[in-house]
């Protein structure tokens, strides 16, 4: 046994998912001094994506290197096996999509909730656009942002995070473990409010990670990270505001102040209705897995089975 793996699961899986989402994730967005290519595209040559090429070239031989390609051979299918990404059947996509997208219609009554305990922070990583650069420039530039974010976090965070702490401590450590470390991740969009913003995001890394432990595939999180990061993305471009600021109206003040009101009672039934039928849906997703026989699920006995009890 090498070093490495006398790492315990819950320091290792971690590290291991951190480093796989943090070199494609640094490499379009930067770190510190280093812009990243988006970064260097907004300061040269602004009217043209060309950042999009390499990224792209990237992208391709970075998932096929996860999911067991290259060298070393040894790691093959260790690589293959924590990334998971499992091909589905048609049925199983589009069940699995639409328990998501309930999933991410209950961030908007928690959004409203969060608003109405606390003042929602304003993004502090918000770029500045050249004045130079075309609308369908900054468009491809979001899509390309929202794809990295989508396949290559899901990869870390869902994949080798999540994955190997399941296979190990079961489905509801990892999912916790995961989405703590997800959370935190993101202290650089709002410092100073990261603990208050950390059930924001185990809600989304319950949304994601359910579906991946359910299907023992991040295809449908990566999906659906990718969708949900270029409508965020570029709402945010057209009214400032960030992902988590969801709730359409302007919220009537905290209810430390006002009370507790009609709205935020609305609020939270609205939440708890969407995340018990989002439940239920991924749950159902789960039993549909196992009975797919496409799926890698459909043996019970199988080392790729996890009990989303667990």
């Amino acid at each position: 046994m090498s070093v490495w793996q006398r790492v315990p699961v819950l320091v290792r899986a971690p590290i291991a998912g951190l480093f796989v989402s943090g070199i494609g994730v640094t490499l379009w967005g930067g770190l510190g001094s280093f812009p990243g290519l988006a970064g260097w595209n907004l300061r040269y040559m602004p009217r043209v994506p060309w950042a999009l090429v390499p990224m792209a070239l990237f992208l391709f031989v970075y998932l096929r290197y996860l999911n067991g390609s290259g060298w070393p051979r040894s790691t093959s299918d260790a690589r293959r096996i924590n990334l998971r990404a499992n091909p589905l059947s048609a049925d199983l996509w589009t069940t699995s999509l639409l328990a998501g997208l309930i999933g991410l219609a209950a961030l908007m009554p928690l959004s409203a909730i969060m608003g109405r305990l606390f003042a929602l922070p304003a993004d502090a990583q918000r770029a500045d656009i050249p004045a130079a650069m075309p609308p369908v420039t900054i468009f491809l530039l979001l899509v390309m942002s929202s794809l990295v974010a989508g396949l290559i976090e899901e990869s870390g965070f869902r994949g080798y995070m999540q994955g190997t702490i399941e296979r190990r401590h079961g489905f509801l450590v990892g999912l916790l473990v995961s989405g703590i470390v997800f959370g935190l991740a993101h202290f650089n969009h709002h410092a100073a409010a990261t603990l208050q913003m950390l059930p924001f995001y185990l809600a989304v890394s319950a949304i994601y990670g359910g579906l991946a432990a359910a299907t023992d595939s991040v295809l449908p999180s990566m999906a659906l990270h990718a969708g949900g990061d270029l409508w965020s993305m570029t709402r945010q471009w057209m009214t400032a505001q960030p992902y988590w600021q969801l709730s359409p109206a302007r919220a009537p003040g905290l209810i430390w102040d006002t009370g507790i009101d009609a709205a935020f009672i609305t609020s939270v039934a609205s939440f708890l209705l969407l995340a018990g039928i989002a439940t239920a849906a991924i749950i159902g997703v789960a039993r549909q897995a196992q009975e797919d026989p496409s799926s890698k699920l459909q043996d019970p006995n199988s080392k790729n089975a996890v009990d989303l009890r667990s």
